[in-house]
């Protein structure tokens, strides 16, 4: 069976075709393409100016990738959508999308939910068995764990999300937002070297940023009224990068600790990383030191799986699909608010 993925809960755009074989094996990857709306720096991106970009690339995203995976819409079995959470004006961008061309080619919709197409995405591609699932995005922070055919969430953000942490500091730096935000805080905080004193914000299970992320720009804004400001425990120079290189050290800390809480929870000894600030490479490594001392193992994707695609949509909805789920044209909606508990995932047992 072949579906079709739509993806644009945010600023990027992926359109994926993914085959499941009848009997049990490996998903083959068809086609996987995407393209990111990128705004000035020192700005974020709008939902009207995003809803805009969508629907001006998602016909020809289609058709490359009808060409790239060499199939004909006759090849397709369903269309699948991101029903949210998400940026309300691109989610509906992408649903009218996806109901045109279910109308148009007469094939089924599936609507996902697109944290659950990460999950479903992550452990495709690692192969992890039953992980504890760090679910770290722009929109999205999640300690998640399978149980009783539901991803049950152990801790969460109570403000924002550790993504738009990073990415708002970036705007602070009015630093470029081509590839991403958080990217570039990634490789600025490789050359940092002094560890800042920062709010250190965990509760119980749950974890905020917003204090951090005002602590952060507070002395980023000192830093640039006074260039020459030294630290004052080891008494070197304050740098941009140190900035970076302390906000990362403490946020990534803070969800390595929930993380582990969650594992020694459900006796768990795998994590799988997931969602676009998996991607960063100091978060992985910080994870593993930690599950190597508990004898388990790391799993994470790179960027074109830990960034919004569209092949994470096409696969878990053709899962939900293979159990005879669909959604009506009436119902085919999108949601800024979709919880990942709320999906019955039959798939699993």
């Amino acid at each position: 069976m072949i579906a079709l993925g739509l993806e644009g809960s945010a600023n990027k755009l992926g359109i994926g075709l993914i085959f499941h074989p009848k009997e049990d094996g490996p998903a083959r990857i068809l086609a996987n393409i995407r393209h990111t709306f990128v705004s000035p720096p020192g700005e974020g991106f709008l939902p009207k100016d995003t809803a805009k970009h969508h629907r001006s690339w998602v016909i020809q995203l289609v058709r490359r990738s009808l060409k790239e995976a060499r199939i004909t819409v006759d090849d397709i079995d369903c269309i699948c959508y991101t029903k949210g959470p998400g940026m309300g004006a691109p989610l509906q961008s992408v649903a009218v999308a996806a109901r045109m061309l279910s109308l148009l080619w007469e094939k089924e919709l599936v609507g996902v939910n697109h944290c659950v197409g990460h999950i479903e995405m992550g452990r495709e591609i690692t192969g992890a068995q039953n992980p504890v699932v760090l679910y770290v995005s722009g929109g999205n922070t999640q300690v998640i764990a399978y149980a009783e055919q539901r991803y049950r969430i152990f801790g969460e953000a109570l403000d924002i999300a550790v993504g738009n942490c990073l990415d708002r500091f970036a705007r602070t730096l009015e630093i470029p937002n081509d590839p991403a935000p958080g990217y570039n805080i990634e490789q600025l905080a490789k050359d940092g070297r002094c560890l800042l004193d920062l709010p250190y914000a965990v509760k119980g299970m749950d974890c905020s940023f917003s204090g951090i992320l005002a602590s952060i720009d507070l002395l980023a804004a000192n830093l640039k009224a006074s260039p020459s400001r030294l630290d004052p425990t080891t008494g070197e120079l304050v740098t941009i990068a140190d900035l970076c290189f302390s906000l990362q050290e403490t946020v990534f800390a803070m969800l390595v600790e929930i993380t582990e809480r969650a594992m020694a929870h459900v006796g768990s000894n795998q994590v799988l990383i997931v969602g676009g600030v998996g991607c960063n490479e100091r978060l992985q490594q910080m994870m593993g030191l930690m599950v190597q001392d508990r004898g388990g193992s790391v799993f994470a994707t790179d960027e074109r799986f830990c960034i919004d695609n569209g092949i994470m949509i096409a696969h878990a909805g053709l899962l939900a699909y293979k159990t005879g789920f669909m959604t009506a044209l009436g119902n085919s909606t999108c949601t800024q608010r979709f919880r990942t508990d709320e999906v019955h995932v039959a798939w699993r047992t």
